[in-house]
């Protein structure tokens, strides 16, 4: 996939208001994520190394009980298994690289993400 249009990818709602679409290479997925003002990921942790760049808006990212303000231009590296949770302060544009490659954002259901009612899907 060298040469990717992320309108045409499908677009991956991990959460209430948190609306992803992923390219994807060898070794690595990149995720175009929308976050509406307010949108909550629940706290999660998976085996990729993450590095989270807000490119536009205010995201607090919560990294082990630690809250993190992070606004356009700044980049959070988290690194495998580490439990963590985001709360879009205002309307976010977010490219989160993870690797090894996401094959759970391939897939037609997502897993790893808390959902309604407790359950992680």
């Amino acid at each position: 996939m060298p040469h990717v249009l992320l309108d045409q990818l499908p677009a991956l709602t991990l959460a209430d208001g948190v609306v992803a679409r992923v390219a994807a290479s060898l070794n690595m997925s990149i995720a175009h994520v929308h976050l509406a003002a307010g949108a909550r990921l629940p706290r999660h942790d998976h085996p990729h190394e993450q590095v989270v760049n807000v490119v536009d808006g205010e995201l607090e990212l919560t990294v082990e009980g630690q809250p993190f303000r992070l606004r356009r231009g700044e980049v959070y590296i988290l690194p495998p298994h580490i439990p963590h949770s985001a709360h879009a302060v205002t309307d976010c544009y977010v490219i989160d690289v993870f690797h090894p490659v996401r094959e759970d954002f391939r897939a037609a259901s997502l897993t790893g993400y808390p959902q309604p009612g407790g359950k992680t899907a």
